[in-house]
C-alpha cells in the first residue's frame, strides 16, 4: 500500500535540507523567464560593448575558406581557444596565404554570434608573427628582386680562377674570420686576404655591410673577389642579410661577390643576388 508524503517525510524531516525559495512565503512573483535569444542578445550587448578593437596573438587551427571568400578558424594557445572569422573584404586584402599552424596577430573586435550563442573574434586584419613575419618579408623581397631581374643566373659573373686578392667582409671578432683565414691558407697559401671589418648582426649591420662593400670597391679590381661571411644563427640573427639596400649593393658591385652566410640550410637574400654562394 502506498504511503503518503506525510508518512514518508514527517513534519520537519527535511527542514534545512531543501532550502525554501526566497520570496515564496512573502508572495513575491517569480521572474518571467527569458527566451534563449533574449539572454544571448543581452550577452552580445555586453561583449560587443565591452571595448574597442583588440590585438590577439595565437596559432591558426581548423582553418577553412568558404566559397564566399570568408575565412573561418580557431585562434589558440596552450591555455585557451577562440573561434574567429575574417570576412571576404579583409581576406581579399591579405598579402600572404594563411596556413594551418601559423602563428599570427589578429586585430578586430570580440562579439557573440547569435545563432549559436558563441563568443568569436571578428578579424579586420591578420599578419604573421615572429619567424612568420620574417619569412613573409623575405618572400616579398625575393619576388621584388626577381621581377627586377636581379636573381637571373645570366647576370651572375664568373669568379676569377685564382683571385689576386680576397676582400673579406665580416666581423673581426667572429669565428667566421678565423675559419676563413685558416682554411684559405691551407688551400692556397699565397692568397692575399684583406679584412674589411663590418657589423654582421643588429639594426646597424646592413648599413655597415654596404659601407664595407663600397670601401672594397674603391681599391679592388675585376681580378679580385669580395666575400661576405658570418657564422650561422637564427632568422633574427641573419636578418641583416635580407635587407633590400644590401641586396642592391651586392648585385651592383663592380667586383664579383661571394655570399657565405650561415650554414648550408640557411638561405638569405644576399645568397640569391651574389655571383656565387658558399
Amino acid at each position: 500500500m502506498k504511503k503518503t508524503i506525510e508518512e514518508l517525510f514527517p513534519k520537519g524531516a527535511l527542514e534545512g535540507v531543501i532550502p525554501e525559495r526566497k520570496g515564496a512565503r512573502e508572495g513575491r512573483p517569480r521572474p518571467t523567464p527569458l527566451v534563449v535569444s533574449q539572454l544571448v542578445a543581452r550577452l552580445k550587448a555586453l561583449v560587443d560593448g565591452a571595448g574597442g578593437p583588440v590585438s590577439v596573438r595565437g596559432e591558426l587551427s581548423n582553418l577553412r575558406r568558404s566559397m564566399s571568400g570568408h575565412y573561418y578558424f580557431t585562434l589558440k594557445d596552450s591555455g585557451a581557444q577562440l573561434k574567429a572569422v575574417m570576412f571576404r573584404k579583409g581576406a581579399a586584402d591579405l598579402e600572404f596565404e594563411p596556413s594551418e599552424g601559423m602563428e599570427v596577430v589578429c586585430e578586430g573586435e570580440a562579439s557573440v554570434y547569435m545563432p549559436r550563442g558563441e563568443l568569436q573574434l571578428v578579424v579586420r586584419s591578420l599578419g604573421p608573427w615572429g619567424e612568420g613575419a620574417v619569412r613573409l618579408a623575405f618572400l616579398e623581397l625575393k619576388k621584388k628582386l626577381d621581377a627586377m631581374g636581379l636573381l637571373d643566373m645570366e647576370r651572375k659573373r664568373p669568379l676569377p680562377l685564382v683571385p689576386w686578392r680576397i676582400f673579406l667582409i665580416t666581423s673581426p671578432s667572429g669565428a667566421a674570420v678565423r675559419d676563413f683565414v685558416r682554411v684559405g691558407r691551407e688551400r692556397w697559401p699565397g692568397a692575399q686576404i684583406i679584412l674589411v671589418p663590418s657589423q654582421v648582426q643588429g639594426d646597424e649591420a646592413p648599413g655597415s655591410l654596404i659601407k664595407a662593400i663600397k670601401e672594397a670597391e674603391t681599391v679592388a679590381s675585376e681580378d679580385d673577389v669580395i666575400v661576405i661571411t658570418r657564422g650561422g644563427g637564427s632568422i633574427e640573427d641573419l636578418a641583416a642579410f635580407n635587407d633590400e639596400g644590401l641586396a642592391m649593393a651586392v648585385s651592383g658591385s663592380k667586383v664579383p661577390v661571394v655570399s657565405a652566410v650561415g650554414h648550408d640550410i640557411d638561405l638569405v637574400i644576399t645568397d640569391l643576388v651574389a655571383d656565387a654562394r658558399a
